[in-house]
């Protein structure tokens, strides 16, 4: 699922304009823009879009909000995006799922491919699956919790953040490759879902890395496995799925769009904008401690990518019969 995705390395056909705004875009600022996240404070999406809101203030607008939607999946999000004004007031960062996978698990969705305009790539992140105090400390490996979640089925569960998202698909490619029966349950993002994860309501919890990665560092969760196609260096110690023998794959991307009817010239200063908020070293930097690889895109590129991304799970959906009820 990765090679596709090399072109977008080469990013930068925007032309970087500096850590300074020149004049003329700065005349030409908003009074107020807004960074619409389908998800609550505190999760990896809404912290990335805060601090790259902060790089913007200043040259896209005089001021720039995070205002949090959360709801359905990350749906809700989208669904504000594409009933904004198209002036290039209101954008959403948002994670590939809502946009690549949705439209192929979900017989009604408020919103279509149309509704959004590709901005910008914002970030690659890989998912893990990590356990909590709910399951003994003896477990410490994914076959170690494929033979609990066995034995113990009243209590063999996985979060997710949200019904439909693509580590809920993980979790659900997993249990069948394991032949594990694990009862998911849906949250409204990430952060809620780890906080039970903490408080030992669910057994394990399948979503960004990087929700987990203090937690790992404070002996509260242990990451059994992770989805990308090598190990993280913020967590080492947790092996790649397909180290363990699950051809299981799978790098998300987050990234910015405006609703569908903005012109072409707004989604060009949108571009014009982003790319040096994102390529700054200290928010690249800054992402990497969320287990965020930073990167940013011209809209064309983004346009391809979730086209790409789009027919390939397309495909795969089909293939495994996937539904947001699974």
């Amino acid at each position: 699922m990765n090679s596709r995705r090399s072109f977008i390395q080469a990013a930068g056909t925007l032309g970087v304009l500096g850590y300074g705004w020149p004049l003329a875009l700065r005349a030409q600022g908003l009074e107020l823009s807004k960074i619409i996240c389908g998800f609550p404070a505190g999760g990896t999406v809404d912290v990335l879009a805060r601090r790259v809101a902060e790089k913007l203030r200043g040259g896209y607008a005089r001021a720039v909000i995070v205002e949090n939607k959360p709801g359905a999946a990350g749906q809700i999000g989208v669904a504000t995006l594409k009933d904004s004004p198209a002036d290039g007031s209101v954008m959403l960062l948002t994670p590939s799922s809502m946009l690549s996978i949705y439209p192929y698990i979900f017989q009604k969705l408020q919103y279509k491919l149309e509704d959004v305009a590709p901005v910008s790539v914002a970030a690659y992140i890989n998912h893990g699956l990590a356990v909590g105090p709910a399951v003994p400390e003896s477990v410490k490996t994914l076959k170690d919790f494929f033979a609990w979640s066995k034995a113990n089925p009243d209590k063999a569960s996985y979060g997710s953040p949200g019904a439909g998202s693509m580590p809920h698909l993980i979790g659900v490619l997993l249990a069948k490759a394991s032949g594990t029966e694990l009862r998911h349950i849906p949250y409204r993002g990430a952060q809620p879902g780890v906080q039970d994860l903490l408080g030992g309501q669910i057994a394990s919890f399948s979503g960004p890395i990087g929700d987990f990665i203090a937690h790992v560092k404070a002996g509260k969760l242990r990451v059994l496995a992770i989805s990308g196609s090598e190990r993280s260096a913020l967590l080492p110690g947790a092996p790649t799925l397909r180290e363990l023998g699950y051809p299981i794959t799978v790098r998300e991307w987050y990234g910015f769009f405006l609703p569908g009817k903005a012109s072409p010239e707004t989604v060009r200063r949108a571009a014009t904008h982003l790319q040096p908020a994102l390529t700054q070293p200290e928010v690249v930097e800054f992402g990497k401690q969320l287990g965020l690889e930073i990167q940013s895109s011209s809209p064309q590129q983004l346009a391809q990518l979730l086209k790409a991304d789009a027919e390939e799970w397309r495909g795969l959906v089909k293939e495994t019969g996937f539904t947001a009820d699974s």
